[in-house]
């Protein structure tokens, strides 16, 4: 008598469940047509173009579309590994990135606790608004001012090294600068922003941390590594997971605006190659293989560095 009262239990059970489900989505209908943009934007740019892997398989032809386009054995991906210009590009690619991380991750941490500990809320917010700004301006505006900058003739560093009677140096072709100038402007670009989600996170910080360490006798500076920093732990951890994640896009706008053929050989990376082969060549096939293992990478390496993390500490992705 038990087994069918219980199976009755959990039909009604789940029928409150159900209907509570129901409730609850009529009552947030607004919020999922807000959320309707965004998921069809996300399936039109990042699922729909999935079906077009099939040319970094394929030899495409336009007669034939992708589907009636002849299979060639991976052609494309054995000529990927035997061109030794993919290779300069490769480490091009990485040594940008790990230098983005290295002067790129810490700086909008140490940026965020530097703003924290302004007690003035006015000038709080007037350097947070500025430090936003350039966030905001696309990399064509900003190369073009760089650019002008950077000018023997028109810009203020050609206009210092004249004051000491030299003569100025074209900086972006030469190889030996252009890469700090590189990541000089893009640090500098995104400070601001990615001090957003860490002024977030202080905010969660329990003020009874503070008090306690100010009853130990600890400093402003005291305050902010042994209290602060800790508590940013966790979404330091997301983050730099996310960022090795991408650590073979190395900023294609970035380098597009300001790299010429003088520089080929330290900022050509894998984005900018396969723009010119893609686009100017035609080379969809060969270019489709390379953003494919990219993409691999990419996956490879936020699944591998999560499980190190969490092998190690309590914090990661999942």
């Amino acid at each position: 008598m038990r087994r069918p009262n219980a199976t009755k239990e959990d039909m009604l059970l789940s029928q409150r469940f159900l209907s509570e489900r129901r409730r609850r989505a009529k009552r947030m209908r607004l919020l999922y047509a807000l959320m309707l943009p965004g998921i069809l934007q996300l399936f039109v740019f990042r699922y729909v173009p999935i079906y077009g892997l099939l040319i970094a398989f394929k030899d495409f032809r336009y007669d034939l579309g992708i589907i009636g386009s002849p299979w060639n054995h991976l052609e494309h991906f054995k000529r990927l590994f035997v061109n030794p210009y993919v290779w300069r590009v490769l480490k091009n690619t990485v040594v940008i990135s790990v230098l983005r991380i290295l002067f790129g991750f810490p700086a909008p941490i140490i940026f965020a606790i530097l703003l924290n500990e302004l007690k003035s809320p006015l000038f709080k917010r007037t350097v947070q608004s500025v430090s936003y700004l350039p966030y905001f301006l696309s990399w064509v505006v900003l190369a073009g001012i760089f650019v002008e900058m950077l000018s023997p003739q028109r810009g203020i560093v050609g206009f210092i090294w004249t004051l000491f009677g030299k003569t100025p140096p074209l900086l972006l072709t030469k190889s030996s600068a252009f890469r700090p100038i590189l990541i000089g402007t893009g640090v500098w670009k995104g400070v601001g922003w990615g001090s957003i989600i860490y002024l977030a996170a202080m905010t969660a910080i329990d003020p009874a941390l503070y008090d306690a360490a100010r009853i130990d006798g600890a400093n402003r500076f005291q305050e902010a590594v042994h209290v602060t920093l800790p508590s940013l732990v966790p979404i330091m951890t997301i983050l730099f997971i996310l960022g090795l994640g991408s650590i073979l896009n190395a900023g294609f706008d970035q380098v597009f605006n300001l790299y010429n053929p003088l520089v080929y050989d330290v900022a050509d990376i894998i984005d900018t190659f396969v723009f010119r082969a893609g686009i100017m060549e035609q080379r969809y096939g060969f270019t489709t293989a390379v953003g494919l293992l990219k993409n691999i990478v990419g996956v490879t390496l936020i699944v591998s560095s999560n499980f190190v993390i969490r092998r190690f500490s309590e914090y990661g992705l999942w």
